[in-house]
């Protein structure tokens, strides 16, 4: 009987961020049917996780950090029983890439690379300022394309920037369970205000924060309420429209995106999203819309501009006057909202089920095995 493959996933952070969870986590057990045995260990435990973006305690979290560390050289040194290692971002969330160079170098263990992200993208943290910036340690990202067997991508933006430093790349979209991330039955009560709603962190709050003003302006013509999901405070409030804030819940997050009539996905360059940035995201939201049958409005910034079918799985905004009038038209109409959320579901189920990229990370983690 053949041995599985024994994959060592290092990961800066825990399931709670969506990395972590659908870009690993899912596919431990699709993985494992395809004889290979795929082991995460993140940086920093859920705790940890949670503190981080805790107000204050600035001194115990910095024994925290050092404490994880050290045990994450630990971790390093046993990964010799492993046959390759898959580095999810970064395998510590600040420093040089030590930990890649002990296990890459030393124990010369071929790596896979998976970025998600444009995490070579310098930016200013806006929990942390230009000090977390500094221990982010810019030009890591680099160095690990340049070390890595292959460098899976969330879409195409990243994977040119791989290839243009001579890197192996593929490009593995952000998937869902299709199971899990499915449609409700929908309430066409008229009576009832319709669910207008917004999923996110408070990183990319400050996105949806931009288009106040045509929520408000819309709420001055129609009837809808307000979900914000995992925007990291309590104070939100717009003119004319009733507003539900509450907290990210990994265990609710398939019904909070289910619960919605119609999603929001605004992108727009900032001083901590520049526009390189912004490539690098995956358009990940618009996957898990999709997935749930929700009809939405979208910035088309980077691999958004890819994804779905625009005037069917949903509408595209650049200006407020496009926000507003794709937002009038959803609101309006019951039965394009039907229509759209059932030709999203349809795109998602045709292009981003989990099956397929757990053969291609099947495919990934046996090349770089045999060295090919």
């Amino acid at each position: 009987m053949t041995q599985p493959l024994k994959i060592l996933a290092l990961c800066s952070i825990p399931v709670e961020a969506a990395a972590t969870r659908f870009r690993l986590q899912q596919f431990v057990e699709p993985l494992r049917e395809r004889g290979i045995e795929l082991t995460i260990s993140p940086f920093l435990s859920s705790s940890q996780f949670r503190a981080l973006y805790t107000p204050g305690g600035i001194p115990g979290k910095a024994a925290s950090m050092a404490a994880a560390a050290v045990k994450r050289i630990a971790q390093a040194a046993s990964a010799v029983k492993y046959d390759a290692v898959i580095v999810q971002r970064e395998a510590m969330l600040f420093g040089p890439a030590l930990i890649e160079w002990l296990v890459n170098r030393v124990l010369r263990l071929p790596m896979v690379l998976d970025l998600d992200d444009a995490t070579y993208v310098q930016y200013v943290s806006p929990t942390y300022g230009k000090v977390g910036s500094w221990l982010k340690f810019f030009g890591k990202t680099d160095r690990l394309i340049d070390s890595a067997a292959v460098v899976t991508c969330g879409n195409r933006f990243i994977a040119e920037y791989a290839e243009a430093r001579g890197a192996k790349a593929v490009v593995v979209p952000t998937v869902v369970d299709l199971e899990e991330f499915k449609p409700r039955e929908r309430n066409d009560d008229p009576q009832e205000p319709l669910t207008v709603g917004w999923i996110g962190t408070h990183s990319t709050f400050p996105f949806l924060r931009s288009i106040f003003p045509v929520l408000e302006r819309s709420g001055k013509v129609h009837n809808f309420r307000l979900k914000v999901v995992g925007a990291g405070t309590s104070e939100i409030e717009l003119r004319n429209v009733e507003v539900e804030n509450v907290e990210w819940s990994m265990a609710r997050e398939p019904s909070d995106f289910a619960s919605l009539d119609i999603g929001l996905y605004p992108i727009n360059v900032s001083d901590s999203a520049n526009e390189e940035w912004i490539k690098g995201k995956s358009g990940f939201k618009a996957v898990q819309y999709m997935a749930v049958g929700v009809p939405f409005v979208m910035s088309p910034v980077g691999v958004c501009s890819e994804i779905g079918e625009p005037g069917n799985t949903h509408f595209n905004a650049v200006t407020d006057e496009d926000w507003y009038n794709a937002l009038d038209n959803l609101l309006s109409n019951g039965e394009l909202r039907r229509r759209m959320g059932d030709a999203g579901r349809a795109y998602a189920v045709d292009h981003y089920g989990s099956g397929d990229q757990a053969d291609s990370l099947a495919r990934i983690f046996r090349s770089v095995c045999r060295g090919s």
